[in-house]
């Protein structure tokens, strides 16, 4: 899930001060960084800014606002056509639930506030009219020059991102200069309550995974638009990081595996950093109806039509109900108010179970982790001791609420009671409290790592043919009480700011990946610039080999660590819903 927390949380709040600028200059100015260019589109005509290497639009609506009426509804597509849209700077992002507005406990006070405050909602121009996406293009690229495309989900578990956060303009410049250059899209959707709400009310509404849904008709925005911008939209690959990444599985298992838009494909390929099935219970399940209830009882919205109150609520009123329940900052951590949960529609079951059926689109793939993805989750339970009497409870009373004593007790003792063991891993004994690092350990395995495992040994038994390659990454080892963390990803490999082995090779697998669907293939790019790296095995149920990512070299690995744990996971795997 892009589940940050306290450190994600503020490098994205001081990323709006980082945020490049658009000063969109006349056609006959001689600064051509500020030169407009106009793409007439099947969607209509679209105004965009060349940067020095990039052709940047921003901000292109894919859906009709979900205000008012619409709050709380499936997107509705567009019926106009635009004229001259300005997509010249950044445009508004969806509300944002960083922390839980009621909570004392730190740094939620701290979050919410800076979130709340002027500057913040100004410079996201936080609005709910926020279904938009951007294009950013190689400079020049135009409309035949079928460029393969990359569209990006981000993350933020599923309570807070935005895609202007995301700057493409040096990933598609170094896909250039690799030789493999692509049309890069990012889309916005819908967040927290505004995209996830639970309860019995809204699957009875056809109002569930909103979230799910609007990314869903960005990419049906991208089949019907994209060759006007240079993409090829027979070509997509879908990519995302935590919650993105398990929007891209998702995506891949909606209606039951069914991508086809208007007879064809919508993406060919999909790229799944940290986040992949969520065992997950029903919207109207007691969990989800817990969160519903207590956001209408906020709100103070009970009575026979509450969905239609929480409709017609100010956004101010509506926010502050939304964001009162506990968010991933918090002593609840990844056991999340607002995910995906099946809803016989969009999602007919539980993303594992439509996986065990086989019911997705099985497209080549690359997925894997950070080393140490439970230590940003584990900051905020100081109390739970680290026992295994303690961890135990912990899970039993917001995690998996089914599952037997006996069995978590089984799971929790396949991890040593020994600082020395836990996350992060392969280190010494400090920790931030005792027990910390079993505990990051536990929920790093549970949420992201054994459980990608899980998906590859079934993925691949299911379709031994179609190509998955997988990785561990470890570019952050030896960071103090953190490690290789969760969306660490994010500042090495998307934005490469350590320019670093990984964060350059790792491009290029992924360049390669975007135009050949294989991580090791060279050919098919506009020139022989694309470097040369470590050949990257396949990931085989006999095998399990992957590549560990370090930050100066690569290190194959056998992906058969912890497998007492995976057993345990495994033999529950109904009882441990999220």
């Amino acid at each position: 899930m892009k589940v940050f927390t306290t450190l994600t949380t503020l490098v994205s709040l001081l990323s709006v001060l980082a945020a490049p600028a658009h000063v969109v200059l006349s056609d006959g100015d001689l600064d051509e960084r500020a030169i407009t260019i106009t793409v007439a589109a099947p969607a209509g005509t679209i105004v965009g800014v060349r940067s020095p290497t990039t052709d940047d639009f921003n901000g292109i609506p894919f859906a009709s606002p979900p205000v008012g009426n619409l709050r709380l509804r499936p997107p509705q597509r567009l019926t106009t056509t635009f004229n001259n849209f300005d997509a010249t700077s950044p445009a508004p992002a969806c509300p944002q639930f960083l922390a839980d507005r009621d909570s004392l406990d730190l740094p939620a006070p701290i979050v919410a506030a800076l979130a709340d405050s002027p500057f913040f909602q100004k410079a996201l121009k936080i609005s709910e009219d926020c279904l938009n996406l951007n294009v950013v293009r190689p400079k020049g690229t135009k409309a035949g020059d079928n460029l393969p495309v990359l569209f990006w989900i981000y993350g933020g578990g599923f309570e807070f991102g935005w895609n202007s956060m995301y700057y493409a303009a040096p990933l598609v410049t170094n896909s250039v200069l690799k030789g493999k250059p692509y049309v890069f899209v990012a889309v916005n959707y819908r967040l927290a309550a505004w995209g996830w709400m639970p309860g019995k009310e809204v699957l009875a509404d056809g109002a569930s995974n909103l979230g799910l849904r609007d990314q869903r008709m960005a990419l049906e925005w991208v089949a019907d638009n994209i060759a006007a911008f240079g993409g090829d939209p027979s070509k997509v690959t879908i990519w995302g990081e935590s919650a993105g990444s398990v929007s891209v599985f998702s995506q891949m298992a909606a209606y039951g595996g069914n991508i086809l838009y208007k007879g064809k494909p919508l993406f060919r390929g999909g790229i799944m950093d940290s986040g992949s099935i969520i065992p997950a219970d029903p919207v109207d399940c007691a969990k989800g109806q817990a969160v519903y209830d207590a956001v209408v009882a906020k709100a103070g919205c009970t009575g026979p039509d509450s969905l239609s109150c929480l409709r017609q609520l100010p956004l101010d009123q509506f926010t502050e109900a939304a964001n009162s329940v506990p968010s991933i900052m918090s002593w609840n951590s990844v056991a999340l108010s607002y995910l995906p949960r099946p809803d016989n529609d969009f999602m007919p079951e539980s993303t594992h179970k439509l996986l065990q059926k086989g019911k997705y689109a099985a497209v080549p793939m690359i997925i894997g982790d950070q080393e140490d993805e439970g230590t940003l989750f584990s900051m905020f339970q100081k109390n739970v001791t680290g026992s295994t009497a303690g961890i135990v409870k912990y899970l039993k009373d917001l995690y998996f609420t089914r599952a037997t004593e006996q069995a978590l007790t089984e799971f929790v003792e396949t991890y040593p009671d020994s600082p020395f063991e836990g996350s992060p891993f392969r280190t010494g004994p400090l920790e931030l409290y005792k027990g910390f690092k079993r505990l990051a350990a536990i929920l790093g395995d549970a949420v992201f790592t054994i459980t990608r495992r899980i998906f590859l040994t079934i993925a691949k038994s299911l379709n031994p043919t179609v190509p998955a390659w997988s990785y561990i990454s470890s570019y952050g080892y030896g960071t103090p009480i953190l490690g290789t963390f969760h969306a660490s990803d994010v500042l090495q490999v998307f934005f490469g700011l350590l320019p670093n082995k990984a964060a350059i090779d790792i491009q290029s697998y992924y360049s390669n990946f975007v135009y050949n669907l294989d991580p090791n293939d060279y050919s098919g790019g506009t020139g022989d610039l694309s470097r040369v790296v470590d050949y990257w095995p396949q990931w085989e149920t006999g095998t399990k080999k992957l590549i560990q990512f370090y930050r100066f070299f690569f290190s194959p690995l056998v992906d058969d660590f912890r497998t007492d744990s995976e057993k345990v996971l495994l033999a529950n795997v109904e009882n441990f819903l999220f």
